[in-house]
């Protein structure tokens, strides 16, 4: 029998008895945790952070994300979002020369009022969601917790933070970004330190004048604009991507990557936000789907249905990235459209809860 959820008044799941440790607290593992939640999953999620930072600019969230945000409590997340956002509607997407030069504004499609697209601040948008999670929900979330290790045997996965405490779980789920250690125990290596180390995060505190240097010659809008900011509010933001690993899921199978710690995304995708959504939503349907004793099926299910998929939109933030940094100005001239940010309706029209609910029996069958 269904039981009640007692928060927002709706049936939700039979639990299904399967307990879920999520590291990080980002819009990925939110998501894996809202929806391990949604499916009936004992969750709880553990973040190195002590603290949320309203760090970042604008992050974009496109109708394949705006169709999970609107399953959430009968649409209400998705209000608290659209009231953050940009309505672009209003404006389009105008694309400009590094001189200043207005190149073309690209309008702005009318959307699909169950697949809504969200452009505002990180830090707002990710409070709604950590908001619903925590105060809605009732999800665990831990901050502060820095985590030393993984590990895992055939019946359990676990983590092991500071102080040597260890938690354990039925499945494991690093949401942990692109210094991920748990990346290092799925591939069974130590990521060495490479020319640009970004050690255990991505972002660093940083400096105007360093800002100055890069936009010399440009725009002065550009420096205006920067000049705006306080400087103990700038923040060096890398731009980190690895081409697609070899897997996603542990030799035993009781440990699995999402988002950035699996396929870290260029900013020029415009997807890696809801790519690690997506991730989130078939994690938790693999794991209902193959129940508490099957965890390694599930886990070795979600990684074949989302991993050409998450590579192909990975791509894409490569060929837009060279499309405007190799851009023949001549040519664009006589053709603007050429240089307008691609909108693909294999990406955008994809519903990753229904291609997982129709792809599962068929994909589990080789791992049974």
């Amino acid at each position: 029998m269904a039981a009640v959820n007692g928060v927002n008044g709706h049936s939700s799941p039979e639990a299904s008895g399967i307990k879920v440790i999520i590291v990080g607290a980002g819009f990925g593992g939110l998501t894996a945790a809202i929806e391990c939640h949604r499916q009936g999953h004992n969750v709880e999620i553990y973040e190195s952070f002590p603290e949320l930072k309203s760090l970042g600019d604008i992050i974009s969230f496109g109708p394949n994300a705006g169709r999970i945000f609107t399953r959430w409590s009968d649409g209400k997340i998705s209000e608290r979002l659209r009231a953050l956002s940009i309505d672009l509607r209003k404006h389009g997407f105008n694309i400009h020369k590094w001189t200043g030069e207005l190149i073309i504004n690209q309008p702005t499609p009318e959307p699909d009022p169950s697949a809504p697209v969200f452009n505002g601040h990180r830090g707002e948008l990710h409070e709604v969601v950590y908001n619903y999670a925590k105060e809605e929900l009732g999800i665990p979330i831990y901050l502060g917790q820095k985590i030393l290790r993984y590990f895992e045997d055939e019946g359990k996965a676990g983590i092991v933070l500071d102080g040597d405490r260890e938690v354990s779980a039925d499945v494991v789920i690093g949401c942990d970004g692109v210094r991920s250690k748990a990346r290092e125990l799925v591939l069974g290596m130590v990521l060495q330190k490479d020319e640009a180390d970004i050690e255990e995060s991505w972002s660093f505190p940083g400096k105007l004048e360093d800002v100055y240097k890069v936009f010399e010659g440009w725009d002065p809008l550009c420096k205006t604009i920067v000049e705006k900011t306080p400087e103990s509010s700038v923040v060096d933001w890398k731009l980190v991507y690895r081409d697609p690993l070899p897997t996603w899921v542990s030799e035993n199978g009781r440990i699995a990557l999402a988002g950035d710690s699996a396929h870290p995304f260029l900013p020029t995708s415009a997807q890696g936000a809801t790519q690690a959504m997506e991730d989130g939503v078939v994690l938790a349907i693999c794991l209902k789907r193959a129940g508490k004793s099957n965890i390694p099926l599930a886990l070795r299910s979600y990684q074949d249905i989302r991993y050409e998929r998450a590579r192909k939109v990975q791509k894409t933030g490569e060929s837009t990235r060279d499309m405007w940094h190799k851009a023949d100005w001549d040519k664009v001239k006589e053709n603007p459209k050429s240089i307008q940010m691609p909108r693909e309706d294999w990406i955008f029209k994809f519903d990753a809860e229904k291609d997982a609910e129709a792809r599962f029996d068929e994909v589990a069958k080789q791992f049974a």
